[in-house]
């Protein structure tokens, strides 16, 4: 009976739950060993790497942002360097072309109406400044003149200048008609 007292002694029962618990608990800790320990993904390092790269990044925006703007200056004044050596280049042919005395002689008998002594120049009306075939007077020719700007161009140099005269003096003689008509108001109070 004694064994069979201590089959069921506390101290017995202690004992088996103590073997069972130890044995559980190195079980556990080697399911530990056997796993590498987990690390947060966070580090000191990684989170000192990530202030670094934020602070270059930072610290870099700017000049880069500069940089790439200055780049875009200079290609676009060398574009318009390239465009103004093209226009000295057009202008150095044309200076050219004008020290030929051949050239400006062409140029005055088309643009001037230039003749040479003893030939006879002749001027025939053409275009929108033709007179149709009786309809019309001066005053009509003088209206398409004024209305058609374009054909200014073509014109010869001096019916320009003196189609100018003519709206001035035009202008100055409508101005006038005005002031006397308010004059006239103004002195006859019936009207």
């Amino acid at each position: 009976m004694a064994a069979e007292r201590e089959r069921f002694s506390t101290t017995t029962r202690l004992r088996a739950l103590g073997s069972q618990a130890a044995e559980r608990v190195y079980r556990a800790q080697n399911r530990r060993l056997r796993r590498p320990p987990r690390r947060t993904r966070l580090t000191g390092r990684a989170a000192l790497l990530a202030l670094v790269v934020c602070g270059l990044i930072v610290a870099l925006a700017y000049p880069l942002r500069q940089y790439i703007a200055q780049r875009a200056d200079i290609a676009e004044q060398r574009g318009e360097a390239d465009a103004a050596r093209e226009r000295v280049e057009e202008l150095r042919d044309i200076k050219a072309r004008w020290e030929d005395p051949a050239f400006v002689e062409r140029q005055a008998r088309e643009h001037l109406q230039y003749v040479r002594p003893g030939e006879i120049g002749y001027l025939l009306p053409e275009g929108p400044y033709a007179r149709d075939s009786g309809q019309g007077g001066d005053n009509d020719l003088e209206t398409r003149r004024l209305q058609d700007s374009e054909a200014a161009e073509d014109r010869p140099w001096y019916d320009n200048f003196w189609d100018g005269i003519d709206q001035a003096d035009q202008q100055d003689q409508q101005a006038d008609e005005a002031d006397q008509a308010d004059q006239a108001d103004q002195a006859d109070p019936t009207r």
